[in-house]
């Protein structure tokens, strides 16, 4: 039997800090404190180390069935969008592609059944998730490589 895998994506599969790198400081300045209402924000950032590839791995194991869930900032209309163009240029927009029709946006995500959940916050029902919430980022999860192994995914060399 598979276990359904959610990948959140600020902070898991995409470098939040990436996307802030390339505004002005006057955009940052003005949005200072919810930077992630900075519109277009979500289309300039780069995927985080060995994301790309381990979900991937994640939705080809034979014992996962993985999806990416995320939050789009409410104040921000096009970081709806731009998460599913984000996902489509890193991982392809057709029904062969791992990703394909894979990406719910929630800002309640305990509501979704599943085994497990990759997450970097406790925040938007990840706290109440009913599965297991594998911290990303943490000091046992530090990086994908890490979740990987706890995963029994193939580590890349």
């Amino acid at each position: 039997m598979t276990k359904i895998v959610y990948v959140d994506m600020d902070g898991v599969l995409v470098d939040f800090e990436s996307g802030l790198d390339k505004v002005g400081k006057k955009m940052r300045t003005k949005y200072r404190g919810r930077e992630d209402e900075i519109p277009r924000i979500f289309s300039l950032m780069e995927p985080m180390p060995g994301a790309i590839e381990s979900f991937k791995a994640l939705q080809t194991s034979p014992k996962y069935d993985a999806y990416i869930l995320s939050t789009a900032s409410w104040g921000n209309s096009t970081a709806w969008s731009d998460k599913v163009l984000w996902v489509q240029q890193y991982f392809g927009a057709d029904e062969s592609t791992p990703a394909y029709k894979r990406l719910i946006l929630s800002h309640q995500k305990h509501l979704n059944a599943g085994a497990i959940l990759i997450d970097d916050r406790k925040k938007n029902g990840a706290d109440r998730f009913e599965g297991r919430l594998i911290r990303f980022g943490s000091k046992r999860y530090p990086d994908w490589r890490a979740v990987r192994r706890e995963l029994g995914l193939k580590l890349p060399k």
